[in-house]
């Protein structure tokens, strides 16, 4: 069952910038949507159009099964969001900044500790928020979004700046967050990294288009068609040569020889056809491209 759905979302700032184009995306029920591209993609224009802080200029949005402007407090109510820099006050505590947004919220005030509580900062006590490390300011900020107990959770680049500790914790906190309530989770990120280890769901966007959009799954097959082979030989312009004759493609890299990769007879073909020339081969293994290769890969192609 989908939690949102937009349809043909287009929007301009100016009359020669179009910043997103027909943007689809669907995003299912209790999944971890991570919403890919690289800075200036569109990521945070769409974000801000879910959730009404963009006036909506053409295409249709909805959530929770129900358009989004005709239900916009009802919807707004069920979700928890983290756009951009986090708006805390440096001179209040966690529980004080919590308090504050409590009142606009209207939740019960037992919601405060139990936020504090799901992301780590209930040991905080009367320490001030501008005395917070980065991390647990992150942490503060996930906690405002989970006060009002959402059901969407929309987080605009959660771990962006943090040491890679920091951003082990949050993403372990995403993940228990995600499995412990069912929460769905949309997060926008140009860390690929990160994120594949994290998400179940992947849209990528470039220059306001959708590029790709399904499962982690389904992206890891796209990883697996872009595997390719290296060799590591004693001579690997003659190696070249070799692979050329078997009418492959193939580059030096890094000292080793990069090619397409293989079957396992054609593998043992072109080790026979190096050693019988007198090429000694070192290494023969299957490299496989990462997220970030793949991202690459579908935005320039």
């Amino acid at each position: 069952m989908s939690c949102l759905e937009t349809i043909d979302l287009v929007h301009h700032y100016s009359p020669i910038e179009k910043v997103l184009d027909h943007v689809n995306i669907q995003v299912e029920e209790g999944s971890i949507y991570g919403f890919l591209g690289p800075n200036g993609a569109g990521k945070t224009t769409t974000l801000k159009l879910i959730l009404g802080l963009l006036k909506r200029q053409q295409g249709s949005i909805t959530v929770f099964g129900r358009p989004f402007e005709s239900n916009r407090v009802a919807i707004l109510k069920k979700i928890g969001s983290l756009v951009e820099t986090p708006s805390l006050y440096a001179h209040l505590t966690g529980y004080e900044n919590l308090s504050v947004l409590r009142k606009v919220y209207q939740c019960p005030k037992e919601n405060i500790q139990r936020a504090l509580d799901v992301v780590g900062l209930s040991h905080t006590g009367g320490k001030k928020a501008g005395q917070f490390s980065l991390g647990m300011k992150q942490r503060l900020s996930i906690a405002m979004a989970l006060l009002n107990d959402p059901s969407l959770l929309f987080l605009d680049e959660p771990t962006n700046g943090l040491d890679p500790n920091g951003m082990i914790e949050i993403r372990e906190l995403l993940r228990q967050l995600n499995k412990n309530t069912g929460v769905t989770i949309i997060i926008s990120s140009h860390l690929l990294a990160e994120i594949e280890k994290l998400v179940t769901d992947v849209g990528i966007i470039h220059k306001g288009r959708i590029m790709f959009q399904g499962s982690l799954q389904e992206l890891k097959m796209k990883q697996q068609q872009l595997q390719s082979i290296a060799l590591q030989t004693s001579n690997n312009v003659r190696a070249t040569e070799v692979i050329s004759k078997m009418r492959l493609t193939s580059h030096i890299e890094n000292n080793r020889v990069i090619l397409p990769a293989l079957i396992k007879d054609q593998i043992a073909l072109l080790n026979r056809e190096l050693v019988n020339i007198g090429v000694d081969v070192y290494e023969i293994r299957h490299v496989s491209n990462d997220l970030e290769s793949i991202f690459m890969d579908i935005i320039n192609n």
